[in-house]
Parts: C-alpha cells; sequence; structure tokens
C-alpha cells in the first residue's frame, strides 16, 4: 500500500479515525522503506487488518468509533494468530488516562501525534527490535499518577512471580521504581550484561513483551506500590 519500497521487511498497520493523520503517517514511513500493508479507520478495522496482513507494528489511535483503540489492542495482542506484533498508541495528550489503559491492555509504548517524521520512524523501528517505546520513569509515573487518584489497576492474566529467583525479584522490584540498566547495575553491583541476562530471564518467565509490561505487572502484583515502595513479592 505504500509507495516507498521496504528495505528491511518491517511492515506496519495504521489505525486512525483521521484520513490525514493516516496519510501523512504513511508517507513518512514509505519514504523510510516502511511497508504500511493497511489502514483503519476504526478497531474493528484494526483488528481485521492485522489479522489480514500480519504487520509487525500498528499506529494505534485511542479515541475512535465503535470499537476504540483499547479495545483493539487488547483483542490484537490476545490472537495468537496475529504474530509478535507490536501496538505504539497515538494519543493527543501527553500522559492521558487512556493511555495508561493501552499499556495495561499490552501496547509497547506511546506517541504525541506531533512526532516528528524521524521519531516515528525511530520509533516503529525501536518496538519491532524487541524494546517499550516508554521509559520505565514514564511508565512509573503515569501509573502513580492515576493510581494516586484512586483508579483501579486493571487486572492482568496472572502471572505466578514465585518462578523468580530472589535476584530477578529484586531487579522487577527496582526496574519498576524507573531504574535504566546503568543505574541497576550500580544498585546491585552487577555488570550491565548480567542485568540484560536478569532483565530477559524475567520478561521470558512471565511472558512479557517488554520493560513497560514488567513495570505494569510489578504494580499489578503487588510487588511495588503507588509512590515507590516495596511490597512483599507474591
Amino acid at each position: 500500500m505504500a509507495d516507498g519500497v521496504s528495505t528491511d521487511g518491517l511492515r506496519a498497520v495504521i489505525a486512525d479515525d483521521q484520513a490525514l493523520v493516516r496519510t501523512g503517517f504513511g508517507m513518512i514511513l514509505a519514504a523510510d522503506g516502511i511497508e504500511v500493508t493497511a489502514e483503519a479507520a476504526d478497531g474493528a478495522e484494526a483488528v481485521a487488518a492485522v489479522r489480514r496482513t500480519r504487520p509487525d507494528v500498528v499506529l494505534m489511535d485511542i479515541r475512535m468509533p465503535g470499537m476504540d483503540g483499547i479495545e483493539a489492542t487488547r483483542r490484537i495482542l490476545a490472537d495468537d494468530s496475529a504474530g509478535d506484533v507490536r501496538v505504539i498508541i497515538l494519543t493527543t495528550y501527553d500522559l492521558d488516562h487512556y493511555v495508561y489503559a493501552a499499556l495495561t491492555a499490552g501496547a509497547s509504548g506511546f506517541l504525541l501525534k506531533d512526532v516528528t517524521p524521524e521519531h516515528l520512524v525511530a520509533a516503529v523501528r525501536l518496538v519491532r527490535s524487541g524494546d517499550a517505546l516508554l521509559a520505565p520513569a514514564i511508565t512509573r509515573r503515569l501509573i502513580e499518577r492515576f493510581a494516586h487518584r484512586g483508579e483501579a489497576v486493571p487486572a492482568s492474566p496472572h502471572r505466578d512471580l514465585s518462578g523468580l529467583t530472589p535476584r530477578e525479584l529484586e531487579v522487577l522490584r527496582l526496574l519498576a521504581t524507573g531504574l535504566s540498566n546503568a543505574e541497576l547495575a550500580e544498585r546491585l553491583f552487577l555488570s550491565p550484561t548480567t542485568v540484560k541476562t536478569h532483565i530477559g530471564r524475567i520478561l521470558s518467565k512471565l511472558d512479557l513483551r517488554d520493560r513497560v509490561q514488567a513495570v505494569v505487572l510489578a504494580y499489578e502484583s503487588g510487588l511495588i506500590t503507588p509512590g515507590g515502595a516495596a511490597g512483599s513479592a507474591r
């Protein structure tokens, strides 16, 4: 669908109820060799487009008629036939509570709609590589902001933390407070490589896509509480 020629096989779906947004983002991605396999004007179309074209990344608007982007994200990521697709949420407002809901639904991060072309392309490539688009510190602030307002943290599929070693629990707890890999290494007197290994094992054992989901799970499980106080592991 894109005018550009794909140089690395990266494929994307753009879901937004504004045709100009879809067209503009599509042109930006195509110019960098990213194939836009489909466009969608609402959540239901987005779910169908992902099932049909199996993209690597979905750019998902939150507020769309009919099925919104949150429900569409939830359905896409729960569908085994969609493959290892990643979802980036598009929003007009920074730290919007809809973004928080989308992160708990499994999105790998979010972008403001006034993002620069360079940042848009970099974001798509980043999440396709398996990294989270949102820094853990930003995720933590987002979670705490709405937890302090009395909004319940949506329940996620149960994941048993008992499979983690004491060191992995410690890494997860500190990760959820917003520490970077370098900060984790310094705090735990470990090498950055060892920290990356621990994080990789945590994600694998808990069947998590990325660091953002690890932070969300740490709050949902009670491992850490709003305000940064670590809870007891379950």
